[in-house]
């Protein structure tokens, strides 16, 4: 990226987030102004633009709320339901966390901000990161294919939408090894064999390795670890493997196997065939500077991993997105991952967030308005009287559920993110994601957040280091068949040091884990398990490799393989019997939790 573009970005960034509040107003100004008579709207506002009618009539909803006008427009209704913009697209969510995928309107305008972002961040990057633009990153990017829906419009998955953006094939493209006919190629595991080959066959130019959620990393090392033999002949001889069929990944490599390679291929052999493969990307890439992935919220469960394969490479998590909106971006790369805030950008969508207690000793997920309960809460909002504050009226340490009115026909939506805002980028807050408001155990009236299990896991994994084990992937479900009801967690492991899938496995370390894990939760659980209303927590450990066949579940229902999201809790009774299935060993809590 030159500097003069850099300094530019930069600059424009600064001017946006210093100027937050007009950024904000003329923004909303702008939406009211377009779709004030468009069916939704005009219900509530009669015509109107004024922004305090909006917040006053104007309710803030979910997505079951606005389902029926989002139907609409796929079934190919006139224009004007939602906005009077025209519908390119339908973004698709990624489908894992509450089942059936989202449909959300995208626009040309709003389709444009979103390509935009990985531009902004780039800028970011090579302000902190010198040397960059001497080489490539391999970036690991699969494409899905698009839904044709009644309208005549087609629906795709946003990481689809954005490889498929004019933005992308003539800017970014240019910055990764990959020819974009290969990412684009719709043949997951040929396209990414042929990536992978690419970028050990340019190795020495690759300073960067990247995807878009740190869930797509171990279904790499996996593929490799199954695969490297291949790769390795290809390169020895200088022809492509025979399973290789597709023509956007064979005609692109005939520009990469030039000729046979036995001295790289020599060079890569011993890397893969050394037993732990403990820091084999810096073996195997000993330029890149680091790794650029999502690993806030559910990600985080991949940081671990991505350190023992990386040899603790700066892991940098770059914007915070969703299927609905772009939020912001991360303006302090460089962060441990456990630290790291994302800068929201005023000028992306208007933002509303509701406060959310959450440091309530007795009962810390439970939404709390000015003080009242949740069910008072909701029925607030519901008439409209929460308070609900703008985006430069947050409060530093305060969490909030974020809310977002977009171009393309969002009004006071309420995404379902919590977020703790932890500082200001002149006068635009800074976030730290919290936790997805909807994903939770469950049994009674106690409920466990995605981030209080994520916490608790943690501090049970130091039970795991002096073993030499080390948790790939988890997920979790509440038991409530059994009598009482107890929280199951489905662990996948493997050896530090080994690649061998076999385990022996410690009953005294598992056992301590599910203490570990209790004695971390909070003290509404710690409470009913002293009561007997909830059994002791289980670890079942399954089959290496047993997440990679949730993944094909869930991607079989509809999930995009590259924004797939290890689901942290299961409610879908195929996906629990597809872990249980593969079960090694089963350990529960004992004694009594103090």
């Amino acid at each position: 990226m030159e500097k003069s573009r850099i300094e530019y970005v930069l600059k424009k960034i600064e001017e946006q987030t210093s100027n937050a509040v007009e950024e904000q107003e003329k923004i909303l100004e702008n939406i009211l102004k377009r779709n004030a008579e468009t069916d939704y709207l005009n219900k509530f506002l009669h015509g109107q633009t004024d922004k305090q009618l909006f917040k006053k009539y104007v309710p803030v909803v979910t997505y079951e709320d606005i389902k029926s006008y989002i139907d609409r427009v796929i079934d190919g209704e006139p224009p004007n339901i939602l906005t009077t913009e025209p519908i390119i697209e339908f973004i698709l969510s990624s489908g894992t966390s509450g089942g059936e995928p989202k449909y959300v309107l995208s626009t040309a305008e709003c389709s444009q901000k979103r390509a935009s972002i990985p531009m902004l961040m780039e800028a970011v990057i090579h302000k902190h990161i010198e040397g960059l633009d001497k080489g490539k990153g391999m970036y690991l990017l699969f494409s899905n294919p698009d839904f044709d829906t009644p309208s005549g419009l087609k629906a795709r998955m946003f990481s689809s939408s954005y490889l498929s953006s004019p933005t992308f094939k003539t800017t970014v493209c240019k910055y990764v090894t990959t020819p974009i006919e290969i990412i684009l190629s719709l043949n997951k595991p040929q396209s990414m064999y042929c990536q992978l080959l690419i970028g050990l066959i340019r190795r020495h130019e690759v300073l960067r390795i990247g995807t878009i959620f740190a869930s797509t990393f171990p279904n790499c090392i996996k593929f490799l670890q199954d695969h490297w033999k291949d790769i390795c002949s290809d390169i020895r001889t200088g022809h492509l493997s025979d399973w290789i069929t597709e023509q956007d990944c064979r005609t692109p490599m005939s520009s990469f196997l030039l000729e046979p390679n036995s001295e790289l291929a020599d060079l890569l052999e011993p890397i893969f065939e050394n037993e732990s493969w403990e820091g084999i990307i810096t073996k195997l890439w000993p330029k890149a500077k680091y790794i650029d992935a999502i690993v806030t919220g559910s990600m985080s469960q991949y940081i671990g991993l991505i350190d023992y394969y990386s040899g603790r490479l700066p892991i940098i998590s770059t914007f915070y997105n969703s299927s609905e909106a772009c939020f912001g971006i991360n303006m302090e790369p460089l962060n441990k991952p456990w630290d790291i805030s994302y800068t929201f950008l005023p000028n992306m969508a208007y933002f509303e967030f509701i406060p959310v207690d959450k440091e309530s000793p007795q009962k810390a997920q439970k939404l709390h308005f000015n003080g009242v309960s949740n069910e008072e809460s909701i029925e607030k909002l519901e008439n409209g009287n929460a308070q609900i504050v703008d985006l430069v009226d947050v409060k530093i340490g305060q969490c909030y559920e974020v809310v977002v009115t977009t171009l393309a026909g969002l009004y006071r939506y309420r995404v379902g993110d919590i977020l703790k805002v932890t500082g200001f980028h002149n006068k635009s807050p800074k976030f730290q994601f919290v936790e997805r408001q909807n994903v939770a155990l469950s049994i009674d009236r106690d409920k466990t957040s995605e981030a209080d299990l994520s916490k608790a896991i943690k501090a049970a994994e130091i039970e795991l280091e002096p073993r030499g084990f080390l948790l790939t992937a988890y997920s979790s479900f509440a038991d409530t068949w059994s009598i009482p009801g107890r929280y199951v967690l489905f662990w996948e492991l493997k050896l530090r040091d080994s690649n061998t899938d076999q385990l022996k496995l410690d009953s005294n370390t598992m056992e301590q884990c599910c203490r570990r894990v209790e004695e971390s939760l909070d003290f509404t659980y710690k409470l009913f398990r002293k009561m007997n209303l909830i059994g002791p927590l289980e670890i079942r450990v399954v089959k290496f490799g047993a997440f990679d066949e949730l993944m094909n579940f869930c991607v079989s229902r509809g999930a995009a393989p590259l924004q797939y999201k290890t689901p942290c809790c299961l409610k879908i009774k195929e996906a629990i019997e597809i872990l249980d299935s593969r079960v090694v060993g089963k350990f529960f809590s004992n004694g009594n939790l103090a």
